[in-house]
């Protein structure tokens, strides 16, 4: 056994569980380190805590004299809890957050220093913007751009650090960020479905979009981790065979959580709730080492700055407890890979969740409304969705057991579908323009009674309602959730929009009541969004034939999902809605696309050198072992000696062949990327690596596999599945 191998084996059977000491009831510690209304009340001013409500509340601006007071305000808390250093905290187009650090610290003359923190360094900053991605919208000289605080997202303080939750914004003034077409397309919900809402409440001044994550990952112990380069690096293995035992019993999906995760999970918990993350549920999940953590739900924005602040603190308590977080959609091959479940709804700040159903026909009837639109945008937008989940990591896991299909459609149970039917059905065929104007039915007597928890589950489904959500199923568990947000809270929008529009013209110039004009106009909308809905199992071939005869796509890697995304009906619906702009929408798809190109380019060298460096030379001396064994049987048995070294000859010669393929196929591997890294198209280049490096990944992989059940497991190099999947 190899001496890193060995060592990482050996240190992790020492692992005790960290003794975790909770002093003090969850409730009573939630939110301390965040500068939440309770602190602010505290240390602000009454006007300037009424400002920052109102700018949340309603998007005023807060003036830079108040932001003077506010800031002070913050400063004082901060360091009161032991804060020596602010952050603008952002999530730039890496995928992952940043922050750059100063220190409360300013030099007065004659050697004296005060901390200070002003309403300037409060609201904006400027940051280097040259090192970020930006898709062409600057150039690498050009190193300007700006964070700006977000005041609905309030600050907190990580370890010694108060952190101020921002926009990131060149210089020219496009969203270098995920946060801030997040922020655009929530408010164009809010406009369009608060719009909606007056005809059914006048008292409806406000919408929030709510989510509700669910956030699946491995934990493998850090030393077995270490062992192996494919995990340090890609955050997966590239190879490694399946163990005999795997996930196939079925015995560790909520079953009893092992002492050392507990304890890892118990210390995450209570810094999610200093940081005032509401984290609630936790439990195994399918795959061996495999774990699930779920919040309440909260407003979208906030929901989306805690899962990616949740995703760096996950990693940095896992240190503590020896671990390596794994949280790559596909870590293993032959289990289950992991996702983010992002449940979304529509709430009132009367309190009403829009996509709950009613007790009374009337509620029903708005419950409907906001049901049948986001099918109906689902099913107009259903490859602008697909491309907000787009991944190279989760093109691994789409499609898979645990996961539903690339194929979007909707999935809403059969009383639902029931509704449906029957409420299409009031009167046959379409309606002419003469019997809209004519209806006289009291359509809101024609509701039919709608239950909660009226659906069963279908986890092949990668867009379905719950009872009283939408689960968007299919979203990667490395995604920043402010992705698939952004698109299926634009595309609500637009659809509420031109609803709102329809209904309209049928109350103003068809004289049409209320209720019968949204009827009426819901009703068409069933009858042409019945190709998204689909209830079977989305794993069949045959769903995939139906899926086709429909015209839903079916855009199985990233490089085919992203184009929607610069296609013009994708940007204009953006522009349209102040969500991006064209620039914006390009820069994207270009930062995407090469994001793509640069992982399996990455994984691509990874494997080349693992096979070359580790695989190959380990199989050679094996080899010599046999050879030796095989001349010394031919030393004592003569002429013979085949009799007795038929095994030894033959692994001798299938080890040959399988170093060969590895070679052969490395080369071939590496000659195909360097041709590729000569392409200046970028959809050609994705393409290529596509469809010709990543599908040797496979061909090299069971070579290397097939050697390691061949080589004696004491001279194996690389740690084994069975080792990182079963060590607790």
């Amino acid at each position: 056994m190899s001496t890193l191998r060995f060592h990482a084996i050996k240190e992790s059977l020492k692992r005790k569980p960290i003794k975790i000491k909770e002093e003090k009831r969850r409730s009573e510690i939630f939110g301390e380190n965040v500068f939440n209304e309770a602190a602010m009340r505290q240390y602000l001013t009454k006007t300037a805590l009424s400002s920052i409500m109102e700018a949340v509340e309603k998007g005023t601006k807060i003036n830079r004299v108040i932001a003077d007071h506010i800031s002070t305000g913050m400063k004082e808390w901060a360091i009161s809890k032991g804060a020596t250093h602010y952050t603008h905290w952002f999530q730039p187009l890496t995928g992952a957050t940043a922050e750059k650090h100063d220190a409360f610290f300013e030099t007065i003359g004659d050697g004296m220093a005060i901390e200070k923190f002003g309403g300037h360094q409060l609201v904006q900053q400027e940051p280097d913007a040259s090192s970020f991605p930006n898709g062409g919208i600057r150039n690498t000289f050009e190193a300007r751009g700006y964070t700006a605080w977000d005041p609905t997202s309030p600050a907190f303080i990580y370890g010694t650090t108060l952190c101020v939750p921002t926009v990131f914004v060149s210089y020219t003034g496009e969203a270098l960020d995920y946060k801030t077409p997040l922020l655009r397309a929530l408010q164009a919900v809010d406009n369009a479905a608060v719009d909606v809402c007056k005809y059914f409440d006048k008292n409806v001044k406000k919408v929030n979009a709510s989510l509700g994550w669910e956030q699946e990952y491995f934990l493998i112990d850090s030393d077995l981790a270490a062992s192996r380069p494919d995990i340090v690096l890609t955050g997966r293995t590239l190879l490694g065979h399946s163990p005999a035992k795997g996930q196939q019993l079925d015995d560790h999906y909520f079953g009893t959580i092992p002492n050392r995760a507990m304890a890892y999970m118990r210390d995450l918990e209570n810094e999610c709730m200093l940081l005032g993350i509401p984290v609630k549920t936790r439990h195994n999940e399918v795959a061996p080492n495999q774990f699930e953590l779920a919040p309440i739900f909260e407003e979208a924005n906030l929901a989306v700055d805690h899962n990616s602040l949740l995703m760096d603190i996950m990693q940095k308590i896992a240190k503590r407890h020896k671990f390596k977080v794994l949280l790559h959609e596909k870590p293993f091959a032959g289990v289950n890979g992991s996702g983010k479940h992002n449940n979304w709804s529509l709430s009132t700040n009367t309190g009403v969740n829009l996509l709950s159903p009613g007790k009374t026909p009337m509620s029903n009837l708005q419950f409907l409304t906001f049901f049948i639109n986001t099918i109906k945008a689902v099913q107009t937008y259903e490859e602008l969705l697909r491309a907000a989940i787009a991944s190279a990591s989760n093109d691994h896991r789409l499609g898979a057991n645990e996961a539903p299909p690339a194929i979007i459609s909707v999935f809403i149970g059969q009383q639902l579908t029931k509704v449906m039917n029957e409420l299409e059905t009031v009167t046959k065929g379409k309606l002419s323009p003469k019997e809209k104007t004519d209806l006289k039915l009291n359509v809101v007597g024609k509701i039919p009674e709608v239950i909660l928890d009226n659906t069963d589950r279908n986890r092949t489904s990668p867009f379905a309602f719950t009872g009283n959500k939408f689960e968007f199923r299919a979203v990667g568990s490395t995604a920043n959730c402010a992705n698939p947000m952004t698109v299926l809270n634009t595309i609500v929008a637009k659809q509420l929009i031109d609803f709102k529009a329809e209904v309209d013209v049928l109350i103003d110039k068809k004289s049409m009541k209320k209720d019968d004009a949204v009827f009426n106009v819901l009703r068409e909308y069933i009858k042409t969004s019945k190709e998204i809905l689909f209830e079977g199992n989305g794993y069949s071939d045959e769903w995939e034939k139906e899926a086709k005869k429909r015209g839903l796509s079916n855009n199985k890697t990233t490089p085919e999902a992203l184009k929607v995304k610069v296609s013009k009906s994708s940007i204009e619906l953006f522009e349209s809605l102040g969500v991006m702009n064209k620039v914006e929408s390009e820069a994207r798809y270009e930062i995407e696309m090469e994001e793509y190109i640069l992982h399996i380019q990455i994984e691509s060298r990874v494997i080349g050198d693992i096979a070359r460096n580790h695989v190959v030379p380990t199989a050679v001396r094996y080899q010599n072992i046999l050879i030796e064994n095989v001349n010394g049987l031919k030393s004592i048995y003569g002429d013979k000696f085949k009799n007795y070294a038929k095994e030894q000859l033959s692994l001798i010669e299938q080890i040959s062949g399988h170093i060969e393929a590895i070679n052969s196929l490395v080369t071939s591997m590496t000659n195909e990327r360097k041709t590729l890294n000569e392409q200046n198209d970028i959809e050609k280049k994705a393409k290529g690596y596509c469809d010709i490096v990543r599908p040797i990944f496979e061909d090299i992989r069971y070579h290397c596999d097939k050697l390691e059940l061949m080589i004696d497991d004491e001279l194996w190099p690389l740690t084994k599945y069975r080792e990182l999947l079963f060590t607790k």
